[in-house]
């Protein structure tokens, strides 16, 4: 269907009759046809929102506002595709022949080991859905509504009818909304419309007959406000909201596969095709050649079959992908989508937003300016407690009149809110429902002493204009009970210098000394603090909008503010990790260069950081911009325009780069980006759709953190393909050598059978746990082209493919020379497979350093609970009668197992030597 085609469709549907209900149950249809009164009048809402209880009780009679689930294969059914696959099929045929040629026990094992791979992948993979359904839930979308006149973050999911909700650019529309007031307010409708372009909204009604994309006083779920301010009333939610009607196309399951794994799967399915080819072979090899009859050429060819196929590399390899998404997400990094798990452990370079993410974004008001005075704030945090200092010497706040004046024009040109969490009072804490700056500013105002909802209350805001990067301003327009009307303005400093003609003193206003302020302004970046200045201007007392010509002059200037917001300790920890790992750490930030600078150097970026700022990148072509990524540690009075060339440019330079961001601007950096990590607590709804990863905690230590997980993952991955390919190899040439001479096989199907199922389970999956290996972060970053078979370790499977073979017919011949008998043979070389597979498992557990210390010869946890398994499992193959009657083992002299476990310690110990000396030989190539 082209998009004309679909918007057509959609239109069409649009065009019906759509009735949603109101509380009481009630049908009320086209609410984009009536008046924004009369929905409040019908859906029992009211300018000020719901109250709690109200809103508590309809989210209890209607449910809560999601969309209904896409259906999901039932448990047999997914039990029953676990059996769809190559390996399978070429295990069952093998079964089903061993059984018309009366191998009873042969076939009965092949279908145990077969129903064990398929329970353990149906449990893999309910557990894989599981995860992912506990994953949305931690990044579940949040939504700014009004509740009995205040606002309130709730989660999207508790939005409900009648609800008044607040949107601004970012914002994902959390329900169906019919505007109540709307200002320069756009949204992309695309999800519903296939209009690319965003919609100007307003809130005056429009026919019943609209198609859906004329609408222009609705806002529905889904789409996405890419600019402007506006509030709406809830008139559908969950499954009768437009986005309800076409939630079959949003709901599929997350599949759990990766690039690694697909490529993986696809290398499983070429070694079983070759592994066949080699296996017909042989047969016709042994029956023409080495005059093997046929049914035990037969037997033969399974057992190879079964020794040279990794069956359970997938899984495993899956596993250990969920294990380690899951390691992350405790530590508060949320995988959305499992790729970034492998990229995340060749990252070369973050850039980082500071405020949050290097900060702790607890705005605190530092420092006030006024044009006699300059006066340092005390308190921390949002707490409404601290005092006014002048030259260090107390002063009563209500006495400075142009402070006063000041204080009162921040917390009127102000969105945010704070209150008290409902917890004891000894132990209560003050959350900011807002920018955090706004809030900072609400707790100077208290701490001034002003009634803050009082003063609202008395100075009502009539219009405003909304904060914008392109403008780096905000304005309100006020009216008192009095019949006065002012402007409030409140942007960077150097802006508002600009618009302003005179600045406000105890004896009235006086013209504007520009230089003077601006060198304030610098002072206080100097000291590491964000500054903001405000203005007032006056204003008719008829005058009911607001326009950017009404703001463009003649403001006068009321004085500064400076905010800190320390570097959190864990960041400056972070970074100097990142720094010994070789990872670059580029702070990208909105502030004055100053203030950047005094962060980036508190935070440990470099002794004297080099800073550029937005300005210097709009007047860098392509190749002064390559070089000027090379060396620049922090950007300051950036846009998310520059944030995308910087990603750019870093990328073209070969380099694997996560980007942080929380803007709806950030999200095509955020998407360019090989690893875009949006901000879970302060971020938009957009950033978070196009990021990879979401932070709960916005913290950049969280980030690192996540970076050494995936360094991880991929010495786990590499790990498991390092043990799984070699001790399969090892089986299958022991195998392939027999038939080759002509000799009695030292193992049968049904023994490597035995032996595949015991490791796969519970040696093979411990490597999943692996925890970081000892300077996994003082390691550069893998390069972004590195192959997962390197060189290095074909050439380690190929060895111990080989010394394991060596090994097996050395114990088989051994036991023939001393006229054991074949059964006890064959027990032997099979306890041997799996002692060395054991001992191997330890020195794989190490790619980077030795395994002979105690820490790589205790284990983990994981570990020792898969070899203790293993051995019990092995004693009962070797000493309970059962086993040897259904396996054909014997049990064993005490002398025998001394010298296998012998054989384990010299294959570890020839291993080890091997992997020192290839160190020393790379060391002395590199000098190093």
């Amino acid at each position: 269907m082209s998009q004309g085609d679909e918007k057509r469709d959609n239109n069409d549907r649009g065009n019906t009759d759509r009735l949603s209900t109101a509380p009481g149950g009630a049908a009320t249809p086209n609410w984009h046809a009536i008046e924004a009164p009369e929905c409040l009048a019908q859906l029992a809402s009211g300018s000020d929102g719901l109250s709690a209880a109200e809103a508590a009780s309809r989210l209890a009679a209607d449910g809560p506002n999601r969309l209904p689930e896409a259906p999901r294969r039932g448990p047999l059914v997914r039990f029953a595709l676990q059996f769809h696959n190559l390996l399978i099929y070429v295990l069952l045929a093998s079964a089903l022949v061993s059984l018309l040629l009366g191998h009873l026990l042969d076939s009965l094992v092949i279908l145990i080991v077969v129903v064990l791979n398929a329970i353990i992948g149906f449990l893999q993979e309910g557990k894989a859905e599981r995860a992912l359904d506990a994953i949305r839930a931690m990044i579940d979308p949040k939504a700014t509504v009004l509740r009995e006149g205040a606002r309130r973050t709730v989660a999207a999911d508790e939005v409900v009818c009648g609800d008044i909700v607040l949107l601004e650019a970012g914002d994902r529309v959390p329900a169906d909304l019919r505007l109540l007031r709307s200002r320069n307010l756009r949204i992309d409708e695309a999800i519903l419309t296939g209009e690319s372009v965003p919609v100007e909204k307003t809130t005056a009604p429009v026919a019943e007959v609209a198609p859906l994309a004329e609408r222009t006083a609705m806002a529905y779920s889904g789409t996405l406000v890419t600019g402007g301010q506006a509030s709406g009333v809830v008139v559908a939610a969950g499954a009768a909201t437009e986005l309800g009607r076409i939630s079959r196309l949003l709901g599929t399951v997350e599949e759990m596969k990766t690039p690694l794994i697909e490529q993986m799967d696809r290398f499983a399915r070429q070694i079983t095709l070759v592994v066949l080819g080699i296996s017909a072979a042989a047969f016709v090899f042994a029956v023409l050649l080495r005059s093997y009859d046929m049914e035990e050429a037969f037997m033969a060819m399974v057992g190879l079959a079964v020794a040279a196929i990794p069956e359970g590399l997938p899984a495993v390899m899956t596993i250990t992908l969920a294990v380690g998404v899951q390691r992350m997400a405790e530590r508060n990094a949320i995988i959305r989508r499992l790729p970034a798990v492998e990229t995340l452990g060749s990252v070369s370079v973050i850039c980082s937003d500071k405020t949050g993410t290097l900060t702790r974004n607890e705005m605190t008001v530092q420092a006030v300016v006024t044009a006699e005075a300059s006066y340092e704030v005390g308190g921390a945090g949002y707490i409404p407690a601290g005092a006014f200092t002048r030259a260090g010497i107390e002063v009563d706040p209500a006495q400075q009149a142009p402070l006063v004046d000041l204080i009162r024009a921040a917390v009127l040109c102000n969105d945010a809110e704070t209150r008290q969490t409902e917890m004891q009072p000894a132990d209560a804490a003050w959350l900011v429902d807002g920018d955090p700056m706004e809030g900072a500013l609400v707790v100077l105002g208290a701490k001034a002493g002003l009634d803050v909802p009082a003063l609202r209350k008395a100075i009502p805001r009539t219009d405003e204009i909304p904060f914008d990067a392109a403008h780096r301003f905000m304005a309100t327009l006020h009216h008192d009970h009095e019949g006065n009307a002012f402007i409030v303005v409140k942007g960077a400093p150097e802006r508002l210098l600009a618009m302003a003609h005179a600045a406000r003193t105890r004896d009235g206003d006086r013209p504007i000394d520009r230089e003077i302020w601006s060198a304030r302004a610098d002072d206080l970046a100097a000291q590491g603090q964000r500054v903001l200045a405000f203005a007032v201007k006056p204003a008719g007392a008829g005058q009911q909008s607001l326009t950017f010509a009404d703001v463009e002059d003649g403001l006068v200037l009321l004085g500064l503010v400076g905010f800190i917001d320390p570097p959190r300790g864990e960041a400056v920890a972070a970074v100097a990790e990142c720094q010994s790992a070789g990872i670059r750490v580029v702070m990208i930030t909105g502030d004055h260069a100053i203030t950047a600078r005094e962060i980036g150097q508190q935070l440990g970026l470099a002794r004297a950081p080099v800073v550029r700022t937005g300005d210097e990148i709009d007047r860098l072509d392509d190749a002064d911009m390559a070089r000027a990524v090379r060396d620049t540690t922090v950007f300051a009075r950036t846009t998310p325009e520059h944030k995308l060339r910087l990603v750019s440019a870093l990328q073209a330079q070969g380099l694997t780069v996560a980007m942080t961001g929380d803007g709806v601007n950030d999200a095509p950096a955020l998407k360019r980006a090989d690893v875009g990590v949006a901000m879970g607590c302060k971020g938009t709804e957009a950033s978070k759709q196009a990021a990879e990863m979401v932070l709960a905690d916005d913290n950049f230590a969280s980030i690192v953190t996540a970076v050494k997980e995936g360094r991880t993952v991929y010495d786990n991955l590499r790990k498991v393909i390092g043990w799984t390919l070699p001790t399969n190899g090892g089986q299958a040439i022991t195998i392939l050598g027999a038939v080759a001479m002509g000799w009695t096989l030292p193992i049968t199907p049904v023994q490597i059978l035995w032996v595949n199922m015991v490791s796969a389970v519970a040696l093979g999956m411990t490597l999943a746990f692996e925890p970081a290996e000892p300077g996994s972060m003082s390691r550069p970053p893998r390069r972004r082209d590195e192959p997962l078979i390197s060189g290095e370790i074909a050439w380690q499977i190929l060895l111990v493919t080989m010394l394991f073979a060596i090994f097996a017919f050395g114990m088989f011949f051994w036991a023939e020379q001393r006229g054991l008998p074949i059964e006890e043979a064959r027990t032997i070389v099979v306890n041997t497979i799996v002692v060395l597979e054991i001992f191997y498992l330890f020195n794989v557990r190490y790619v980077h350093g030795s395994s002979l210390t105690w820490q790589g010869v205790l284990g983990t946890r994981a570990v020792l609970i898969g070899v203790g398994a293993t051995v019990i499992a092995q004693l009962a193959f070797t000493y309970v009668p059962a086993f040897n009657a259904a396996f054909e083992t014997r049990p064993m002299s005490l002398l025998d197992g001394a010298v296998i476990l012998g054989a384990g310690v010299l294959l570890l110990i020839v291993i080890e030597a091997e992997k020192l000396l290839r160190r020393a030989v790379a060391n002395a190539r590199t000098g190093g």
